[in-house]
């Protein structure tokens, strides 16, 4: 053996499986003529190399440059060893270690390559609607355990022919160990069916898919993660009738369309949301709707965005082939009657979709997690995730500390929950509202799936603080049944450290939190929502909040604008003038039961919620005085506010609270002079800002603080976005926004477990 041989093991974590990242290291030995083997383990993928040490040094430097486009590494350990006399480079097989674990890599949108064969005559994959390669296709969806290989995944019973065999083991394709390979002869097939009774199979299935798209039939379709409902976006009768089957009244749907020039031809673009657009992930992207499109406009009704994705599966790309006569542009939204989660397991889908749709898209490929979309929107100069689901989870957020293994349980709205080990912080799929037994059972498999997937026993748990949040009644169970830590979170409390670690805060100094939402359970008993926070994830003080209003019905309140703005008025001592269209829109009987409550204070709670105000101005300014889903009214209002307006009125601003009384006055003198409720809503806007600007300069004064986070879901309203963060710079301020999780109660998960482990450190 030669003297000048050296040798190195070497481990490398991170999203390294199932992204071609073992031929990459196979191809890259022999590149520089080092000996050795490489293998998938349950800690990542291991290699050792021989050779000269020049070659070695070389080789390792080139794995962090020229990694496959879907890897990522996060850590890269080395071992000096003695040559152990290997004269060739292989690939092994994978090796289980008990307690270890490894990034999963997110569902892939299909990739240009497979996109070229899939409309390529002459390949023998031509058509084939679940072709993918090491770059592309299905992976959390499909994923059953790790390490991932195709035995421990869905695909497993689809034994591959010769020539797909051929290809997995052949180094040089790019097909080589791509666990969903498959094709015609041995893959999974897809079928249409009309009640139960199949019609058609494969190529037969899909045309005859699109004429019922193009008759102004509604289809259900079996994608990555579920099933999804689709029917032409430019027919308003399909789109009323989907309405009609589903129970969504007035709620935004998505689209699809066939590529980014047929979203051009409906929205406004910029760069940005074309990158978006075309990534990898393919979420659903809010964009400016153009006037004229040929939108229905039951799509999004009293809305100027529509939310629009681009298909990221070979069998969306031949659902939407274009063709003279057929639609361009498809409604795309979620398999299920609303509240419900949606339909991923075929049997449940003939039962619950049956109703809803005339005929499914379906195939023989299960799912092994339900996945919904994911949903962005660019504002203050990138892209914040409103949705993190397919093509983000489970993509771990790096925490800029060590955690112990603990459970984050989420909040009752938007749920997410994630798991914590060492840095890093697994944030489930998008699980929905808790409100129901389907969507709480799904969250406690999710919660069985990440602790099996990540091999995380939590030693911890963390919770809201509400009594009756259905995650936290898991939690709090379960802590009393297996005697583990609960730390239960204040609610905005959460999302001033979710907001935190979104931006890898390690600082211990406290931070200025600008936490606005609609619904937070106060350690005092009332609900919160328009809070200036001071604190980090240590803990927190309540220095400002929006001066409390009674939610009459408490609840029901929600989605009842104009009740909100008529306790509003009682509350301020204004008066309940017929001429206001919030006081029109609630009879007189109803008037005198609702003025009892308040003076009674019959189930009429205090809140600080800023959503209850967007509620109240909204109402009285007659953009909504009945909701049909969370948040309407404010998302009507902001879609309303003319950008050119620049006048604001003054808060009062006392003590420790904002006073909406002179706001409300203003905008009541507006109205009732004839003022447009589009410049009504800009001011109102304004004047949110200018407030909560002087809160912080305030604040300033007295600590020096000078860093302000943004949190809550009140922040995913773009207006106020970029005009807060633009005013704070202004003023010297350092502002932090939320980019990879949602600032609403999706992201709550991650504050109660960074919190916890705050918590959990102090006490060891």
């Amino acid at each position: 053996m030669p003297k000048d041989l050296s040798g190195r093991q070497i481990l490398i974590r991170g999203i390294v499986q199932g992204v071609g990242f073992r031929p990459f290291i196979y191809n890259l030995a022999r590149r520089f003529e080092l000996a050795g083997w490489v293998c998938n383990s349950s800690r990542g993928v291991e290699i050792v190399v021989n050779g000269e040490e020049a070659r070695i040094r070389d080789f390792i430097s080139a794995i962090r440059t020229d990694a496959p486009p879907l890897a990522r590494i996060d850590a890269m350990a080395e071992e000096t060893l003695k040559p152990d006399g290997y004269t060739n480079f292989e690939i092994r097989e994978s090796l289980p270690q008990p307690g270890e674990f490894i990034p999963i890599s997110p569902d892939v949108s299909i990739c240009p390559d497979c996109q070229r064969e899939l409309f390529d005559p002459a390949d023998r994959r031509y058509r084939y609607p679940f072709i993918n390669c090491t770059n592309c296709g299905p992976r959390f969806t499909i994923i059953q355990d790790i390490p991932y290989d195709r035995p421990q995944t869905t695909m497993s019973g689809f034994p591959l022919c010769p020539d797909c065999e051929a290809e997995y083991h052949d180094p040089a394709n790019r097909r080589f160990h791509a666990q969903p390979v498959a094709c015609p002869e041995c893959g999974p097939q897809v079928s249409l069916e009309v009640r139960g009774k199949l019609l058609a199979a494969r190529e037969d299935a899909i045309q005859l898919a699109r004429g019922y798209l193009k008759a102004g039939k509604i289809l259900a379709v079996k994608g990555l993660g579920g099933y999804h409902l689709a029917c032409d976006a430019s027919n308003p009768a399909a789109v009323a009738e989907l309405r009609r089957r589903k129970r969504r009244i007035e709620k935004p749907f998505a689209l699809m369309a066939w590529d980014l020039a047929a979203v051009q031809d409906c929205c406004l673009v910029s760069a940005q949301e074309a990158d978006l657009l075309q990534s990898r992930q393919r979420p659903i992207v809010l964009l400016q709707q153009k006037p004229g499109s040929g939108v229905a406009p039951e799509v999004a009704p009293g809305q100027r965005t529509l939310g629009v994705m681009l298909p990221y599966t070979p069998l969306h790309l031949l659902l939407l082939e274009p063709e003279p006569g057929f639609p361009g542009l498809l409604v795309m939204t979620s398999g299920n009657l609303s509240e419900e989660p949606i339909a991923y397991q075929d049997g449940e889908a003939r039962i619950r979709l049956a109703p809803l749709a005339d005929a499914l898209l379906t195939h023989n490929r299960p799912i092994h997690v339900r996945v919904d979309d994911s949903v962005v929107r660019v504002m203050a100069g990138s892209a914040q995730v409103a949705r993190r689901s397919r093509g983000y989870a489970p993509d771990p957020i790096h925490l800029p500390f060590r955690a112990r293994q603990i459970l984050g349980a989420g909040a009752e709205l938007k749920n997410t929950f994630c798991l914590t080990r060492d840095t890093y912080c697994f944030v489930s799929h998008h699980i929905g509202d808790l409100e129901n037994y389907e969507t709480l059972e799904s969250f406690q498999d999710g919660i069985r799936h990440f602790e099996r997937l990540f091999r995380i026993e939590p030693a911890v748990l963390a919770c809201d603080l509400h009594p009756d949040y259905l995650a936290s009644r898991y939690a709090r169970e379960r802590s009393a049944a297996q005697s583990l830590p609960l730390v239960e979170v204040q609610h905005h409390h959460a999302h001033l450290a979710a907001c935190l670690a979104d931006n890898g805060w390690s600082a211990p100094e406290p931070v200025i939190g600008l936490t606005y939402d609609g619904t937070g359970y106060g350690p005092d008993g009332t609900i919160w929502g328009g809070e200036v926070l001071v604190g980090g994830y240590q803990g927190y003080q309540r220095r400002f909040h929006l001066k409390p209003l009674p939610l009459p019905g408490g609840d029901r309140a929600v989605r009842k604008p104009a009740r909100m703005a008529l306790a509003a008025l009682w509350k301020l001592g204004l008066e309940w003038d017929p001429a206001l269209p919030a006081v029109g829109a609630v009879c007189e009987d109803d008037r005198a039961v609702l003025r009892a409550m308040l003076e009674k204070n019959i189930n009429s709670p205090l809140t600080s919620s800023l959503g209850r105000l967007f509620d109240a101005v909204s109402a009285l300014v007659g953009v909504r005085q009945e909701c049909s889903y969370e948040g309407q009214a404010a998302m009507e209002l902001e879609a309303l506010a003319d950008p050119s307006e620049t006048c604001s009125i003054d808060f009062g601003f006392e003590r420790d609270e904002l006073d909406p009384t002179p706001v409300i006055e203003g905008i009541i003198s507006g109205w009732l002079a004839g003022t447009p409720a589009s410049r009504l809503s800009a001011i109102f806007h304004n004047s949110l800002l200018q407030v909560s600007a002087r809160a912080c300069e305030q604040i300033r004064r007295e600590t020096s603080i000078r860093t302000v986070a943004l949190a809550g879901g009140v922040w995913q309203n773009r207006y106020l976005t970029e005009k807060m963060v633009s005013l704070l710079e202004k003023y010297g301020f350092s502002v932090l926004v939320h980019r990879r999780l949602p600032a609403n109660d999706g992201s709550i998960c991650v504050g109660q477990a960074a919190i916890a482990a705050f918590s959990a450190s102090r006490n060891d």
